[in-house]
């Protein structure tokens, strides 16, 4: 027993020197808020101004992409059931026609679209009339066939919400999308 004994007291001493000593308590810094440092910088600072509009104009959007601009305006309106363009519209389509004959480089997608009323089969053809109108126009001022695609989206791409004629005729257009537009 005094083995025992003796060997439980020399654990208890090895485990005691193994065990850190605790540090005395630190007592937490507190920074004076009232004294001024003043660090001289090591490179010359820039001066900076606000950003403000007129600092903003220097940036130039192309024409297709700056909203004050009449090209900004891109959709083609139609009748009920038909799909010639009507003569309100013809200066719109002469602008992007003679912009794109401008800007060989520049690619639309002329998008037909419907109101909800007729079959989904009859919507998606007079989609395609409607942007096949404005692009037939389109070509015949000048634009390269390369440049203009034709789509439609029938009644699937609503502008306008609602069950009335002004919705049905906010729906009943060819949009024309610019290829890199964002």
């Amino acid at each position: 027993m005094n083995m025992k004994l003796m060997m439980s007291a020399l654990l208890v001493s090895l485990l005691a020197a193994c065990a850190s000593t605790p540090q005395p308590e630190q007592k937490a810094q507190v920074e004076n808020k009232t004294e001024t440092r003043t660090v001289a910088p090591t490179q010359p600072q820039a001066e900076t101004k606000p950003v403000t509009d007129d600092s903003l104009s220097g940036a130039k959007l192309p024409p297709h992409q700056d909203p004050n601009n009449k090209l900004s305006e891109r959709s083609v309106y139609f009748d009920y059931d038909k799909y010639t363009v009507k003569d309100d519209y013809k200066p719109l389509v002469e602008a992007h026609a003679k912009y794109l004959s401008d800007n060989r480089k520049l690619k639309v997608k002329i998008e037909g679209n419907t109101d909800e009323r007729g079959s989904r089969e009859y919507n998606l053809a007079l989609g395609q009339k409607r942007a096949e109108a404005v692009k037939k126009m389109m070509a015949t001022l000048g634009v390269s066939e390369s440049q203009l695609e034709s789509v439609s989206f029938g009644e699937e791409k609503p502008k306008a919400q609602g069950h009335d004629e002004e919705a049905y005729a906010a729906n009943r257009r060819a949009d024309i999308a610019y290829t890199d537009d964002k």
